[in-house]
């Protein structure tokens, strides 16, 4: 009995899960107001992430965690390394060759 049950359970949850997904799936626009679903329904999903953004923008903010950035970002630009990253081939060229001057 307890093994019918346990099958007519899932039988029942995949046939809800599967029955989105064949209502939808054939279906075409079929007049004017149709085509712009899609457009409406990715709007509606911008606006919505803006929002959950903004707020999280606004709820940082006043939890300080943009305080004192300035000093903070001239932290790593005081560090005087070498540039791995441009060739050597590079520095041959005319734009190069005031690199190392003051500015």
């Amino acid at each position: 009995m307890r093994r019918l049950r346990t099958l007519t359970a899932l039988l029942v949850l995949a046939v809800v899960l599967a029955a989105p997904a064949t209502a939808v799936a054939h279906d075409q626009p079929e007049n004017a107001q149709s085509k712009w679903v899609m457009a409406d329904w990715m709007m509606d999903v911008f606006y919505l992430f803006a929002g959950i953004a903004l707020a999280a923008f606004l709820i940082a903010w006043k939890l300080g965690h943009f305080h004192n950035m300035e000093q903070a970002a001239r932290i790593p630009l005081a560090i005087d390394e070498p540039d791995y990253y441009t060739p050597d081939w590079a520095y041959d060229e005319e734009e190069w060759d005031d690199v190392d001057a003051e500015r």
